[in-house]
């Protein structure tokens, strides 16, 4: 598979692309692309000034992660409707106006999906992933759901300029030991030749299904009958401001 990547500045149709002619007119209007904002190297840069607003990418979509201006919290988009996660560990809905530089999202269909073995670690998934996706290439979205015997997540505080590194704002993050829980897991698996288009490996989001708790998955320990299902995708198109 080779990895298609399209960068649209808003209020234009397409600005860059890269990959076969074939795949370019297809590209912003088909479900079968995860379309998001910025890219993670624009984050790790650092910089985490928001680009557009979440409703570029999310109109369409049914799943998706990312973040906020300023890096004020962590989103969760389950159902279509889009979540705050911020340092208290408590989920709310939010505005799709607000501005985020950097999300991802997908019109979630599955292509394939396994019930997970009880008791498997999140540092398995990737691997199973990548055999029920039979591909380590691209970007594959990913959903898991159902009960986890051990769940951990995380937020970060809102940052301000000068823009501190992503690697000491994750140093200041505040955790959360949500044990046993009943939750739905997003997020996008990212092989090598979608480097720096999204964070490396397996990221996931999460939300408990009482809508009380979630943020960024840091590790899991599936309980029974998880779910897994994923999506290939035929790549990006990545939204970025005009000026």
């Amino acid at each position: 598979m080779k990895f298609f990547a399209t960068i649209a500045s808003v209020g234009l149709l397409i600005s860059v692309t890269i990959g076969p002619a074939s795949a370019r007119q297809k590209a912003p209007e088909s479900t079968e692309y995860v379309h998001q904002v910025g890219t993670y190297d624009y984050l790790a840069s650092p910089n985490y000034q928001g680009l557009t607003p979440i409703s570029t990418v999310s109109r369409n979509a049914s799943i998706g992660l990312g973040t906020f201006n300023n890096l004020n919290g962590e989103l969760v988009m389950v159902g279509g409707v889009v979540y705050r996660v911020d340092t208290s560990g408590v989920p709310r809905k939010t505005s799709t106006q607000r501005l985020t530089p950097f999300m991802q999202a997908v019109d979630f269909e599955a292509d394939a999906s396994l019930r997970i073995a009880p008791s498997t670690a999140c540092g398995a998934l990737p691997a199973i992933i990548d055999r029920l996706a039979k591909s380590t290439e691209g970007i594959v979205a990913v959903k898991l759901s159902g009960v986890f015997f051990d769940l951990k997540t995380r937020s970060v505080p809102r940052q301000n300029k000068p823009y501190p590194a992503l690697a000491d704002v994750v140093g200041a993050q505040v955790e959360f030991s949500l044990g046993r829980v009943n939750a739905t897991l997003v997020g996008f698996r990212q092989g090598p030749d979608a480097q720096g288009v999204g964070a490396p490996g397996l990221h996931l989001h999460g939300l408990t299904k009482s809508k009380a708790a979630g943020g960024h998955v840091l590790s899991c320990v599936t309980g029974p009958r998880v779910l897994l299902e994923v999506q290939q995708t035929r790549g990006a198109v990545i939204h970025m401001p005009h000026n």
